[in-house]
């Protein structure tokens, strides 16, 4: 085929394809079609489908492809590094996007709105994090923390640093958060052990830990609400 048909083709392919989403929006699309459209914006003139479709038969779905490493898409899926930076900021950008949702000053003053708020923190996160949300006087939050990545069980958390990082956000009280990927959303015995000693070290200096909230899947546990403070 002549390169210049070629070209027109891909061109008017992509054309058809972005109308698509600004007439139907994206929720219609198969996976590979999400796939192909992003990688639109990273390789030029050149047909994405087939390259979408070798990512996902590879990694074995689109949320797989967007956590891959993307020193890993590079090596082992063949593609650019623009093409790996593109599809491994996806989940990041997720997160920053829920987390614009709120407010500078969300008011946390119910489970629910505690709840949403931390799951927002957690989007995308494929690693266990924990954070420690600092409250106003009037629930108000003056700071979400990221203290520190992997299982408490590995890097345990430090009373010493909640104390620490509470005091220098001028916090009346606090929530602590963490999520389990992929896992169950229930506390484990490690939770409920180092959530007793947060406690503890916060009542000594007037700082109230008002909930622990684990993000698992598509929703929390609230110790709060279990009645587990």
């Amino acid at each position: 085929m002549d390169k210049n048909i070629d070209k027109n083709l891909h061109k008017g392919h992509r054309q058809r394809v972005k109308t698509r989403v600004i007439n139907e929006g994206i929720d219609s699309f198969e996976d590979h079609q999400v796939l192909e459209l992003l990688l639109f914006y990273c390789i030029p003139m050149k047909d994405t489908n087939e390259l979408a479709h070798q990512l996902i038969g590879h990694y074995g779905s689109l949320s797989a492809v967007f956590d891959a490493n993307p020193q890993d898409l590079c090596e082992q899926a063949g593609v650019t590094e623009n093409s790996a930076l593109l599809l491994s900021l996806i989940p990041a950008l997720a997160r920053r996007y829920q987390q614009g949702k709120f407010r500078q000053k969300a008011v946390l003053n119910s489970t629910t709105k505690a709840g949403e708020y931390t799951m927002a923190l957690f989007t995308g996160r494929l690693n266990e994090a924990f954070y420690v949300i600092c409250l106003d006087s009037q629930n108000k939050v003056n700071q979400a923390t990221l203290l520190h990545e992997g299982t408490i069980n590995e890097a345990p958390v430090y009373p010493r640093l909640i104390v620490e990082t509470a005091l220098r956000h001028q916090a009346a009280s606090i929530i602590l958060a963490h999520n389990h990927p992929g896992g169950s959303r229930q506390p484990s015995q490690a939770d409920v052990g180092v959530t007793k000693k947060i406690i503890a070290a916060t009542e000594a200096i007037g700082i109230t830990v008002v909930d622990h909230i684990i993000v698992a899947g598509e929703g929390y546990f609230s110790f709060a609400e279990n009645r587990m403070l």
